[in-house]
């Protein structure tokens, strides 16, 4: 088939998917779209990627510098969202007053900028990241919210997913990609390497994978045959791509995350803090011992390389260029100047993260953002085990996106600004759960008029 008449009927195909999930009941807030589009951003490449709009600068200026269309775009979408912010003033008070720690850590990322060795691009990228938090503040603040967001996580997967496939099958020098050594090809589709591409299966995947088996539980009524559908063409494209990008760290976190997802909205017992801290416990240290633990030996037994294809290579080479054990080098500023290039000399593979997200965070913001990073994931988790207790329908998805997060990032570097995975770990750690008569509003710093209500399905 030609490209052309493809790309036809693969758009008529995207429209149909969005027809087929459109619901009757319950319009959806105009303000989605904004986090909509950045995610569309987020999961593919950059607005001047797409373009092909390059800077006359050269490659290291342009690293530093920045595309300025990327940030005319990026800007005005975090204009836009702060501007709807500030019509639900109350009730993103709410949500801040609850995630003081989330706050502490954005201003500590804000502070290590003064200490990079590029200040004014280390601020760039800070404010760049806070666009990320506006975003999930649209989201959160919505009046349902969680129905926001699946229904963001069900928009960007409509377009991102089928323009993968079009570009691997009929565009393959925008969906295909080599290694540096060109003995080797991968599939990329939207994004720019094969983990960009397992990373958006499994984050809209999973809610792809939550939004079907609602939908078929409650399949009465030809309303609900439309979205079942749409749903299910979504989840059979996640699982191709996911196999095809042969992305391991995505797979196995897919799996994972959908068995904990699926056992909570099943089983009841699962949803008691006990048991649901153990899963999640289990699935976290299952995947830390099949990396970790014994030299290796488990990977080589189910045939993967026991050194995560060169990872832990890479980790002994970063750990001695780290500039300060307790600050780091400052916000998103390991990778800069000629520490870049001397690492370049030492790989020999052009590296431009750690591939574990807990290095990353400790090059560039050392012990202090690993403790602040950890007092998230603690204030977090409690909130999503009572949100589990409380609310299933609330609570499985957050706890399904909090351990896959925790998870990836053994192996791939995704706590930082626009990566999919740290957009939706602070949607889980960010959400306030519904605050029961026996629970202390203040424990949680919630407002006593109680913002989170209920969540329908």
């Amino acid at each position: 088939m030609p490209p052309r008449i493809a790309a036809v009927l693969f758009a008529f195909g995207i429209l149909g998917l969005f027809a087929l999930d459109r619901q009757s009941k319950g319009r959806a807030s105009k303000a989605l779209w904004i986090p909509v589009v950045w995610l569309w951003i987020a999961g593919s490449r950059n607005v001047g990627q797409w373009l092909q709009l390059q800077s006359p600068m050269d490659q290291d200026a342009r690293y530093l510098e920045g595309n300025p269309v990327d940030r005319a775009v990026l800007g005005t979408l975090m204009l836009l969202g702060v501007i709807v912010l500030l019509t639900r003033r109350r009730r993103v008070g709410a949500v801040l007053r609850a995630n003081a720690t989330v706050l502490l850590f954005f201003v500590y990322c804000a502070i290590s900028s003064l200490w990079s060795d590029y200040p004014d691009v280390a601020f760039k990228r800070w404010f760049r990241a806070l666009g990320d938090v506006v975003m999930v503040l649209v989201i959160l603040t919505d009046t349902d919210w969680l129905s926001a967001l699946k229904r963001v996580t069900a928009r960007v997967a409509f377009l991102l997913f089928p323009l993968s496939v079009l570009l691997i099958r009929y565009y393959p020098d925008l969906g295909r990609g080599y290694n540096i050594a060109g003995s080797a090809m991968y599939w990329t589709g939207v994004t720019t390497d094969k983990n960009g591409l397992g990373m958006i299966c499994l984050v809209f995947g999973l809610g792809a994978v939550c939004r079907f088996t609602e939908t078929y539980q409650r399949r009465e009524g030809a309303d609900q045959v439309r979205p079942l559908i749409a749903q299910g063409i979504l989840v059979m494209i996640t699982l191709w791509l996911l196999w095809e990008s042969n992305s391991m760290t995505s797979i196995s976190c897919f799996a994972l995350a959908c068995g904990l997802m699926l056992a909570i909205g099943r089983w009841p017992l699962t949803r008691k803090p006990a048991v649901s801290s153990f899963l999640a416990a289990f699935a976290v240290g299952v995947s830390a011992f099949v990396l970790f633990g014994g030299a290796g030996g488990v990977l080589q037994a189910i045939g993967r390389n026991p050194t995560l294809t060169g990872r832990t290579e890479v980790w002994d080479i970063l750990l001695p260029f780290a500039q300060s054990p307790m600050f780091g080098s400052g916000y998103e500023s390991f990778w800069l100047g000629d520490r870049l290039k001397k690492i370049g000399e030492l790989t020999s593979i052009g590296i431009q993260e750690a591939h574990n997200g807990y290095l990353e965070i400790y090059l560039n913001l050392g012990w202090t953002g690993l403790t602040l990073l950890a007092l998230i994931i603690a204030m977090g988790y409690r909130k999503v085990v009572l949100a589990v207790r409380q609310d299933p329908a609330t609570g499985k998805l957050m706890l399904a996106y909090f351990v896959l997060a925790l998870i990836y990032n053994f192996t791939e570097a995704a706590f930082k600004m626009t990566s999919p995975v740290w957009i939706f770990f602070l949607v889980a750690v960010m959400a306030v759960p519904r605050v029961a008569a026996s629970e202390s509003p203040a424990m949680l710093g919630v407002d006593p008029a109680g913002y989170f209500a209920k969540s329908k399905p």
